[in-house]
């Protein structure tokens, strides 16, 4: 409830300010005004019950809304970002937008009820000023709403075409102690965020599986985040999985958003499309008689539904010798991993923040927005997911698929 509240007290307070600048600077009072106000409202109450309704119904009904809904939401939060920035320049214009032509000192009649020549002449005077200021007024204002217009739309743009087109390959390569030399050049294609749901479907995951399936991976790890809803609705739109090729097979861990949807069906829906879940697991990987121990552990997000993250079990009983390669959702879990001597963990979840200023808020909850890093003796590697939440946005943070390749 509380969340409900906040986002609805800060969809208002936008919204009011745009109104402000983009429809009560910019029109003077009459029809105009009316509809400019009526339309911000209206975009104020989809964007609201995008956020919230979507979460609410399923996909097919979603997709009605949450296209409109999500992409104004982008435009909402540039538009309030460039209308900011420009406040600077409406200052530092705002005496030249007062001024107005010389207006004369209007002398009071001698006598009441009559007005001199001079009088007249003066109050003319002081109306064609106001008029000018006004003019003036009306005039910056929408100079600097056209300007705020065409970048929030040209960064919006672009965001959508990065969003929305093919993901990147990102290839890497990591060194890991204790690694077999027979396991030199072992490839991970490491997959997260493919979040279908109303704004992505079958095509999505089909494109995806075809550029894993090109990089010719000898193991395909699925980080979380797969869905956004339930088997019934997007059983279909994940179909393709089944498709992947790979010479060890394909594993999974489960991220927040399968919790919201109903994990324990996907969990059996994954296994019937051929993929291995992680469920604070480990196996043995091996080729050519070298060895390694591949764990998963559950999204932290499981702790609510009595599905909780357990890497004591995951790792209960390994070999010491082998290194071990943990697939984990959120780079958070990093923590544990490393007190615990992992090697390498895999995750996904941060999108790379996706679009500014979100990576603000994802960077202070996680260790790591995307790349290879290192916590103690521990890499972690946070592959940017190939799709999005919310907005089909994606600013400074490409849609990417990670080929993994150990030394």
């Amino acid at each position: 409830m509380l969340f409900v509240l906040a986002i609805g007290a800060l969809v208002v307070l936008i919204h009011l300010y745009l109104w402000k600048r983009l429809v009560r600077d910019t029109t003077r009072p009459g029809r105009a005004r009316r509809v400019g106000g009526f339309a911000v409202a209206g975009l104020g109450v989809l964007v609201f019950g995008t956020v919230i309704g979507s979460r609410f119904v399923g996909p097919a009904v979603a997709r009605w809304f949450a296209w409109p809904g999500f992409i104004w939401f982008a435009l909402m939060v540039y538009l309030f970002l460039f209308l900011v920035v420009l406040e600077v320049p409406r200052l530092a214009l705002r005496r030249w937008a007062r001024r107005g032509p010389l207006v004369a000192t209007a002398t009071s009649a001698p006598e009441a009820n009559t007005t001199t020549p001079d009088a007249n002449t003066a109050t003319w005077e002081a109306n064609t000023a106001a008029g000018g200021a006004n003019t003036r007024r009306v005039f910056l204002a929408r100079g600097l709403g056209a300007v705020a217009g065409v970048g929030a739309a040209g960064v919006v743009g672009g965001g959508m075409v990065s969003a929305l087109g093919a993901p990147e390959v990102n290839r890497l390569t990591i060194p890991l102690r204790r690694l077999d030399p027979g396991l030199a050049g072992f490839r991970i294609a490491v997959v997260a965020d493919l979040h279908l749901g109303p704004l992505l479907g079958r095509g999505h995951t089909e494109r995806v599986v075809r550029m894993i399936n090109e990089t010719e991976p000898d193991l395909v790890a699925l980080v979380g985040d797969l869905v956004d809803g339930t088997v019934d609705e997007l059983g279909p739109a994940l179909a393709p999985v089944r498709d992947l090729v790979s010479r060890q097979g394909t594993f999974f861990v489960t991220g927040n958003h399968e919790y919201y949807s109903g994990y324990a069906p996907w969990i059996t829906e994954l296994e019937r499309l051929g993929v291995h879940p992680l469920r604070n697991e480990r196996t043995t990987i091996s080729r050519g008689g070298a060895e390694f121990e591949l764990a998963g552990v559950n999204d932290v997000n499981g702790r609510s539904y009595e599905d909780s993250p357990d890497l004591d079990r995951a790792l209960a009983g390994r070999d010491p010798a082998r290194p071990v390669v943990l697939l984990a959702h959120q780079p958070v879990q990093v923590a544990d991993a490393a007190a615990r001597g992992v090697d390498l963990q895999l995750s996904g979840h941060t999108h790379g923040g996706q679009f500014y200023p979100f990576h603000y808020v994802v960077r202070a909850a996680q260790p790591s927005l995307a790349g290879l890093s290192k916590v103690d003796d521990t890499w972690l590697y946070v592959t940017r997911g190939v799709g999005f939440w919310g907005p089909p946005v994606r600013i400074g943070a490409a849609p990417e698929i990670s080929v993994v390749e150990l030394r």
